[in-house]
């Protein structure tokens, strides 16, 4: 009989296909069935970790998983709709726009993936920042060299099941649509994301890389086009601003324009890392995660001084990597590979940084949260030698105060310079961290140590600031014709609910659209 049926098993039990089937004969009395996962959860609550299984059981050879195709239509002759970025916001608007009928014109400032891909080792081998072309901008946009992370908690605004479906279909792993905290992993997104690309060509869609918008042409409050490269004119009667979190030429244009913008809280930090084995014994109760467990990971959060301190981005299995979008600046992010098999666990520890903690040396404007992050990178740079090396100290030695006098291994590709950060830091989020730390060192015993580095500065952990737009109609506040989309735009945070966001935005667009398709 067809149904499902919820287990509570050991790792052992819960990953090795043999010994869960052995499980499953004797709890259905019964040797005749297949399965399928539906949902696999780690719960390490407890020293005697266990696994949350369901499963659906079928009497038929393959319990199937219904994932809905991707119906591709010529849509090179249709309407034209711009889409301004080629990260999970444009692409999965893009890909909307597909199946209602219309034809995307994706606009991208970075390079393709295997040019990028050269862009990105210049930054570790010779200190070379592409403002154009880094982890941050090119196809697939931040998300391409990242861990992929595709875990959100947001529920209100899409369907996030499409989201994972569409992955798959364009090369992912099918655990994405079980695992509870599923990830895709840097060394397979660059595939995926070709993959996604190819689809919106077949379809007729045009991607056109190395084209940075240099202005928007706004007539009449409404949007008429944009000039690419400075010489370029496209004109369009609709634009999906999906450029991303550091796209700071887009903020200032738009708010040259008159485009309304608003300040933002963000977060800035450090990206803490450990060993791994570290963290796999303090989290799996001083065990080794042996053969069936996955590299642990963690989340924390505290309060201090009213502001929020926490870890974000954690990268279990991974490498600290420089996130840089201009040659006089350090940020440093983290990526992991799908297997997650880096001796080091990595994660930004970052604090919320409020209108009010920006210096009046800022201004008062909705840019003074990114002036004020712009600021503390080129600092970072300096302190790193003027240079793509990274300022790092020992964990413990930043919570006391003191200086390093040496630093353990750190994963971070261009090197690491010894700095006291404690000393050089904004005070306000040093002393928020220092706290945050040792707090996060209460809830987890050993996390605290002289094994640990801390790297700075973690600083692009979201947009500094809003593009306002109407909740209805997702278009910009008075300004018809643009549709700010993803991190952005300061309505998504992460692959997923970025990608959602596009989505959302291209059925708005067809329903627009709906009499003339």
């Amino acid at each position: 009989m067809d149904g499902e049926l919820n287990l509570i098993l050991s790792p052992e039990e819960a990953y090795d296909d043999d010994a869960l089937r052995k499980v499953l004969e004797k709890k259905l009395n019964r040797s005749s069935f297949s399965f399928r996962i539906i949902r696999r959860s780690v719960d390490a609550r407890k020293p005697q970790i266990k696994i949350d299984l369901t499963l659906q059981i079928s009497d038929e050879d393959q319990p199937a998983e219904v994932i809905e195709p991707f119906r591709i239509k010529d849509v090179s002759n249709s309407k034209e709709i711009l889409v301004a970025g080629c990260g999970p916001a444009g692409l999965f608007a893009a890909l909307q726009l597909i199946e209602a009928g219309m034809k995307p014109v994706i606009v991208e400032r970075g390079a393709e993936i295997s040019t990028r891909k050269r862009d990105v080792a210049a930054i570790s081998t010779r200190h070379i920042v592409d403002p154009d072309s880094n982890y941050c901008f090119g196809e697939g946009g931040a998300g391409t060299f990242s861990d992929g992370k595709l875990y959100t908690r947001s529920k209100k605004r899409g369907n996030n099941r499409r989201v994972l479906e569409l992955l798959v279909l364009h090369g992912a792993d099918s655990s994405i649509l079980f695992e509870a905290h599923p990830h895709l992993g840097t060394d397979k997104l660059p595939g995926i994301i070709s993959s996604i690309c190819d689809t919106i060509r077949q379809a007729g869609g045009t991607i056109l890389f190395r084209s940075r918008i240099t202005d928007i042409i706004i007539e009449d409050n409404c949007f008429r086009g944009v000039v690419i490269n400075s010489d370029t004119t496209l004109r369009a009667d609709d634009l999906v601003l999906a450029t991303g979190h550091s796209s700071r030429d887009i903020y200032r244009i738009l708010s040259e324009r008159g485009v309304k913008l608003i300040y933002k809280p963000f977060a800035m930090g450090v990206r803490v890392e450990h060993p791994q084995e570290m963290i796999d014994r303090i989290q799996y109760h001083g065990k080794s995660r042996g053969r069936y467990l996955p590299a642990a990971a963690y989340s924390l959060v505290t309060q201090v001084a009213g502001c929020g301190v926490y870890s974000f981005c954690m990268c279990p299995g991974g490498f600290i990597v420089p996130s840089a979008t201009a040659a006089d600046e350090v940020v440093v992010n983290g990526m992991s590979p799908s297997g997650r098999n880096s001796v080091f666990a990595n994660s930004g520890i970052v604090t919320e940084i409020r209108e009010a903690d920006i210096p009046a040396a800022y201004g008062h404007s909705p840019l003074s949260g990114m002036l004020y992050q712009s600021a503390l990178e080129h600092e970072t740079w300096i302190e790193g030698g003027r240079s793509q090396k990274a300022p790092a100290q020992r964990l413990s030695d930043f919570v006391s105060g003191i200086s390093s006098q040496s630093l353990p291994r750190i994963s971070y590709f261009p090197g690491v310079t010894l700095s006291p950060l404690h000393e050089w830091m904004p005070q306000d989020i040093v002393s928020r961290l220092q706290d945050g730390f040792r707090a996060f060192g209460k809830s987890m015993k050993g996390f605290i140590t002289e094994e640990a580095s801390v790297v700075a500065v973690e600083s692009r952990t979201s947009s500094p600031l809003r593009i306002l737009r109407n909740p209805e109609t997702m278009m910009t506040e008075g300004i018809s014709g643009i549709y700010p989309a993803g991190e952005g735009a300061g309505y998504a945070g992460g692959i997923v609910s970025s990608a959602v966001d596009g989505q959302q935005i291209a059925i708005r667009l067809s329903q627009k659209y709906s009499n003339v398709l």
